[in-house]
């Protein structure tokens, strides 16, 4: 069959590769990349759903506006405003079918091919596969443990001259780096500096465990003149109350969210009322909150005993950067005393123990590190993590 040329660009997820394995018996799993839906808070949701068909039935229920449905712009413009970002206005964003969508629509409405685009090495495996669809060229921004390096980056927009940058600064998957305040202001300067559009995707803000990370990059625009009009947020609640509500949204210059809406329109019309609806009716309710709190204590919980457990069973073999926040542990194999040094060869070896987790090469868009490998501890409980943890020692 003669499809079109533009999937050439693209290959399929290693990571759904990965899962075709998962099927063993036994198997402690630390590949996912989604929450613990044992977090989920059920009952607020489903009050949420009540509310929406007892206040609002006809328009949780009737086709909507493509820009999203009123009530809940209102509460995400609220909800942003919460976190800093106090002078977005519900009309200054769209709802989008998760962040996902708004990713796609990025694509469609500013890459042609062979435009040139920068993203974090390593950055999030869709947005590698999305960008490449629409042939686009990437170009890797190193990253450390505060986040993408900003003076590599400076020098990679000066001489590429970028269509524009994709960052995940907090928690970022997979390399769960929060990219420092200092670090923050100099994307904001340089985006001013070179008129470099900058895209700030943020489904993993809220999810932090001590401290609150530095303010968004919306949040902090306000502080350098400019930049808010080379900015475009996305943000999700799929990580904070349910992915399969599918209800994300987007902040950007008014022309860039026209030409979105445009295509959005094309694509499904609108994201669900019926989720946008409920999503709205919870927000209203003022539980997300308590939710937060309550899935950031066990997340941190996790994320402590993954940090452990690694120390204690692969020692000098493995290096990592101990996660404030997030889903994702990103390590690198060292290779110390003859140990496997290759993430893809261990993953192998992982799972033959009855362990599994993601290698690190397919998350990067060029000059893989083969040593690296992601491990998310969201789903698992401790005791499972400290067995996996041990399965991993026994195969490395």
């Amino acid at each position: 069959m003669p499809f079109a040329d533009r999937l050439n660009n693209v290959e399929t997820s290693a990571i759904r590769e990965l899962f075709k394995l998962l099927g063993k018996p036994g198997i402690i799993s630390f590949a996912g990349g989604f929450p613990d839906s044992a977090m989920f808070d059920v009952d607020g949701i489903r009050e949420a759903v009540n509310a929406a068909l007892t206040e609002e039935a006809g328009g949780a229920l009737q086709y909507g506006a493509t820009e999203g449905y009123q009530p809940l712009r209102d509460q995400l413009a609220a909800f942003m405003a919460s976190k800093g970002a106090k002078d977005v206005a519900a009309n200054d964003l769209i709802v989008t079918t998760g962040s996902q969508q708004g990713l796609d629509l990025l694509g469609k409405t500013l890459i042609s091919p062979g435009d040139k685009v920068i993203v974090e090495g390593p950055t999030f495996l869709a947005t590698i596969q999305c960008f490449r669809l629409y042939g686009a060229e990437l170009i890797s921004a190193p990253v450390d443990g505060d986040g993408v390096k900003t003076d590599v980056l400076e020098q990679l927009i000066a001489e590429h001259k970028p269509k524009f940058v994709y960052l995940i600064p907090t928690f970022g998957n997979p390399s769960g780096a929060m990219l420092s305040l200092a670090r923050r202001q100099q994307v904001l300067e340089m985006a001013v500096k070179h008129n470099t559009l900058i895209v700030e995707d943020d489904p993993y803000g809220d999810l932090y465990f001590g401290d609150a990370p530095p303010p968004s990059l919306l949040a902090l625009s306000s502080t350098v003149p400019g930049s808010r009009e080379r900015l475009v947020h996305c943000g999700s609640l799929s990580k904070v109350l349910s992915p399969g509500l599918r209800v994300g949204w987007m902040v950007g210059p008014a022309e860039l969210l026209a030409k979105a809406t445009m295509c959005k329109q094309f694509s499904d019309a609108h994201t669900s009322t019926f989720a946008q609806a409920t999503a709205a009716q919870y927000l209203k309710a003022g539980r997300m909150p308590d939710t937060l709190a309550k899935v950031r204590a066990v997340y941190a919980e996790r994320a402590a005993a993954m940090g452990d457990a690694l120390r204690r069973e692969l020692g000098d073999a493995i290096e990592f950067v101990q996660p404030q926040g997030g889903l994702f542990v990103w390590a690198r194999l060292t290779g110390a005393g003859g140990k496997v040094h290759d993430g893809a060869e261990l993953a192998r070896r992982a799972i033959d123990k009855g362990v599994a987790f993601v290698p690190g090469a397919p998350f990067y868009a060029s000059r893989p590190d083969h040593a690296t490998l992601r491990l998310s501890f969201a789903t698992v409980g401790v005791p499972k993590i400290e067995e996996g943890v041990a399965r991993l020692g026994q195969a490395i």
